[in-house]
């Protein structure tokens, strides 16, 4: 099996032809709202614990800038950016360096994603089938702007590219760049960045944004080896 999907068959959903686009914006913010106000546990398909993602206190940018730039763990914060929707707790800012404009990095990522709206992962590379196959991706720094795109050349692309067949990186994704840095593990007391991030629609892949629905997901990012 590919991808470990728990739920209903390959975890993807068709709108009602009768629901109009902001009827389904709007099912799409009560569904953020309730996961926010939520203590959720994220399951795999057998009933493991894979997240706990717990009961979700929002910050605005100024008091995420006022912390310098973090989310307070204890108190399970998330700032949410306005301009995109995207919600975001830094769990590690990782080891390294911020990526520096003009420069572009491979970088290997590890990830679950769970569809809000069914209420189930829909797919992870956290799986024994894709330990040596991650998500890779190139991501460019152009004066503060982030572009990236799944890397195809080395693997064959990772669980991402396999199940959604688009080489785009959801811009949701790329939001954590400013503000992670991206290097290696180097000594045992550090740790590669890791955040957890809401991402609507607008701000995912193809078929978040064709279907309308939010995804949360946890990431790694991991500088790779030249």
């Amino acid at each position: 099996m590919l991808l470990l999907l728990a739920g209903t068959g390959w975890g993807l959903q068709s709108c009602d032809d009768g629901e109009t686009y902001a009827e389904q914006r709007e099912r799409e913010r009560d569904a953020i709202s309730a996961f926010l106000d939520r203590d959720v546990v994220i399951r795999s398909g057998d009933g493991e614990e894979l997240i706990h993602v717990g009961k979700i206190n929002t910050i605005s940018e100024g008091q995420f800038y006022a912390q310098d730039s973090t989310t307070n763990l204890e108190r399970n914060e998330y700032v949410v950016f306005e301009n995109t929707g995207v919600y975001m707790q830094i769990v590690r800012k990782g080891a390294g360096e911020k990526l520096k404009n003009g420069q572009q990095k491979r970088i290997i990522c590890r990830y679950t994603e769970f569809n809000i709206l069914r209420d189930s992962v829909q797919t992870t590379n956290n799986t024994a089938y894709w330990l040596t196959n991650p998500d890779i991706m190139d991501v460019t720094n152009t004066y503060g702007t982030f572009t990236g795109s799944f890397n195809t050349s080395v693997n064959g692309g990772g669980a991402m590219y396999q199940y959604y067949g688009s080489t785009a990186v959801p811009s949701g994704w790329l939001v954590p760049f400013t503000y992670i840095n991206v290097g290696r593990q180097l000594t045992s007391d550090e740790g590669i960045a890791k955040v957890r991030l809401i991402v609507p629609h607008s701000q995912g892949h193809s078929d978040a944004s064709a279907n309308v629905y939010p995804c949360f997901y946890e990431i790694t990012y991991q500088e790779m080896r030249n």
